[in-house]
């Protein structure tokens, strides 16, 4: 197999609840400029570029965030938007994805990819993702793997099993388990052993391989994709697909397929410098902190006695002084229309509260 054979498909239709009330609908989390002044978005297109050409990379999203991402990515032809109706977990943006790719070419290998991740060493991912396609070639399911240098519960797991073999220099592994965001306390357990890798969320595999997973262990999604499928290129594509979408089940790919295969591959990926910008809180691992552990991303602020807190404005807004006294383990943002204060280890909860504003109507603030 060739790599003409081999397409990227950027996941990109993803809300980022965690980090409102930065992250809007207007403007979610894959189009800010939190690292640099290029969006996460553009950077994920970026570090593709001399591995996988702009007309074999394909983006999932949403019609509200589809001419925001066009307008970042003028080289990725239009025609290579894949528009969800509406939001119903990455199985489906895999699956509908897959069958995008089938179309276009039977042999076709898919790095599945995420919009919003950061990856310091590119040259590293490249040329994880030459070693990924030339296993995912035989008909594997590769996952890229993160040695956990903490417990989270944010994070899916793998187990690894016997080594299978290296490629480029690299070893890759029989997955044994996988195990969708445990409590925290087993997620400890897992980091201990030393026998587990994160889940990063990014896959390699043949687009037929894992539209027959998807036929295994997700039927209905499997009889949904073959009505779109079969109604490519006709007058009733976009009402079948709508239909399709409006009675589908809302599930994870880790939880709907992955954590049922009878036969998958690790590929750890740990010189990649990977970060998810999951929340608030893991922006401690970005940018530095004073000496007190205080990240300032602000212009002006007084802090006294007060320790290992986040403090953010978002620069479009009218400046103004933050003094915190007295306190630790905070999360402080502003964004003019809204204040979110929390304590650093509820930061992965934020998404509650815009639960809680869907629900009053508030959508303003959503």
């Amino acid at each position: 197999m060739k790599m003409e054979n081999f397409y990227a498909a950027i996941m990109a239709g993803g809300g980022g609840t965690r980090l409102w009330p930065l992250s809007r609908k207007h403007r979610p989390k894959q189009s800010l400029r939190i690292v640099s002044e290029r969006t996460l978005f553009q950077i994920a297109v970026d570090r593709l570029r001399t591995l996988i050409p702009a007309e074999r990379i394909y983006v999932i999203t949403v019609t509200e965030q589809a001419p925001q991402l066009q307008e970042d990515a003028p080289l990725i032809p239009k025609a290579n938007f894949i528009i969800e109706p509406q939001p119903k977990g990455t199985a489906s943006v895999v699956g509908l994805a897959a069958i995008q790719l089938q179309a276009r070419d039977e042999e076709s290998v898919m790095a599945v990819l995420t919009a919003d991740h950061i990856i310091r060493n590119e040259e590293a991912f490249r040329e994880l993702l030459r070693a990924a396609f030339e296993i995912a070639s035989s008909g594997e399911l590769v996952t890229l793997g993160i040695s956990p240098n903490y417990p989270t519960s944010g994070y899916g797991y793998i187990r690894r099993g016997e080594k299978l073999g290296e490629i480029k220099d690299r070893e890759y592994f029989r997955t044994v388990e996988f195990k969708e965001k445990p409590s925290i306390e087993v997620a400890a357990e897992y980091v201990r052993s030393g026998d587990y890798s994160w889940n990063s969320g990014m896959f390699v595999w043949k687009t037929a391989r894992i539209l027959e997973e998807i036929a295994l262990h997700m039927p209905e999604l499997a009889s949904g994709l073959h009505q779109v499928k079969d109604a490519f290129g006709t007058a009733t594509e976009s009402a079948v697909l709508e239909k399709v979408w409006d009675d589908l089940q809302n599930e994870t790919i880790d939880f709907g397929i992955m954590e049922h295969v009878a036969r998958s591959v690790v590929l750890p990926a740990d010189d990649l410098e990977w970060l998810d910008i999951g929340g608030w809180a893991r922006l401690f691992d970005i940018f530095p902190v004073d000496e007190s552990g205080n990240l300032r991303l602000i212009p002006e602020s007084i802090l006294l006695d007060t320790q290992n807190s986040l403090i953010f404005q978002e620069k479009t807004k009218t400046d103004r002084l933050f003094a915190l006294m007295g306190v630790s383990d905070l999360i402080v943002v502003d964004t003019g229309d809204v204040v979110l204060i929390c304590p650093r280890s509820k930061a992965e909860e934020v998404r509650k509260i815009v639960g809680l504003l869907s629900e009053q109507g508030k959508s303003k603030f959503i």
